[in-house]
């Protein structure tokens, strides 16, 4: 449905996209995660028509965003993190409103209304203005303001940020309700509004895509490896790695900085067995070595979060 070929954005001399590529499924729920400044907010702005590219194409459908930028538009609807509302007006009228300037006459503004109202849980507080509602409740009237042409495609840039347990957890089961029947782009830096809302996760860090996955398949495969900790007195590092390389299940071997400079640490990525970290200690009894640290930690998408976006 839509399709994201080598699009770039420089804001002079900083490259704030660095060619991105990416088709996304029509009914696809996409989670777009990355730390702050690594992209996410101008690669939807782009999508939008909100920011032109520096280069690159976007097409959805039959469309192009260069030629078809109004058609597009109207194929979409976009929550920004701060939904830009009118504070003074009460909810009812500006829904109205709304209605009005998305074209839909006065017998589907009706119907198009109560069903929003009813989906966004807005039915106690239509008579309320809209200063006078809580973080959670106007990100709920933004929702309905996105989705009042019944949009093909629903883009939302931080939908819960800011907001309480008990409003993310409703945030969340509004979006997947809506995700039931149309492609849903969320963008976020909560790696746990992703695990628990989308199907499928794009990690974007400095303007690249580091990372691209559904869900399932990425907690399947994080999931098959752990990380071991070691170190060690009295021994040398060649002697360790030519005794623990070889040994069936460990992936890989980093030697760390330790606090101690007479130690050597380690860092195992091993598969997850286990029985692996017993058949690893006694490798190590049948040695003269001084063990200092065995510590383990199973991998997770935060694990992983971390390992693609931290600074080198």
């Amino acid at each position: 449905m839509i399709q994201i070929n080598q699009l770039t954005k420089y804001y002079g001399d900083f490259c704030a996209v660095d060619h991105i590529n990416l088709d996304i499924k029509e009914g696809e729920i996409l989670g777009m995660l990355g730390p702050n400044g690594a992209g996410k907010t101008t690669t939807i702005r782009m999508l939008t028509g909100y920011f032109k590219a520096t280069s690159g194409t976007i097409r959805i459908d039959d469309y192009s965003i260069d030629t078809d930028l109004l058609k597009i538009k109207d194929m979409i609807g976009y929550l920004p993190e701060s939904a830009p509302l009118y504070s003074n007006m009460i909810v009812y009228d500006y829904l109205n409103f709304i209605a009005h300037i998305r074209g839909l006459d006065r017998s589907k503004s009706d119907a198009r209304i109560e069903d929003l109202v009813g989906l966004c849980g807005l039915d106690n507080i239509m008579h309320k203005t809209i200063n006078a509602l809580s973080k959670g409740l106007k990100q709920r009237v933004g929702l309905a303001h996105a989705m009042m042409k019944d949009p093909e495609i629903l883009i939302l840039d931080e939908p819960t940020s800011g907001l309480d347990p008990n409003q993310i957890v409703e945030i969340r089961n509004i979006i997947r309700q809506i995700g039931k029947e149309k492609t849903v782009i969320l963008s976020t830096h909560i790696l746990s509004e992703v695990e628990a809302t989308c199907d499928r996760a794009i990690i974007i860090n400095k303007g690249k895509i580091v990372a691209d996955d559904l869900i399932k398949d990425m907690i399947r495969r994080v999931g098959e490896e752990q990380i071991i900790y070691l170190s060690f007195l009295e021994a040398s590092l060649d002697d360790v790695k030519n005794r623990i390389i070889p040994f069936d299940g460990v992936i890989a071997i980093q030697e760390l900085k330790s606090i101690d400079e007479k130690a050597i640490r380690l860092k195992l990525t091993c598969v997850n067995k286990p029985s692996l970290r017993k058949k690893i200690y006694q490798i190590i009894k049948k040695t003269d070595w001084i063990l200092i640290e065995f510590s383990q930690e199973t991998k997770d998408l935060e694990t992983v979060f971390r390992e693609l976006t931290k600074e080198k």
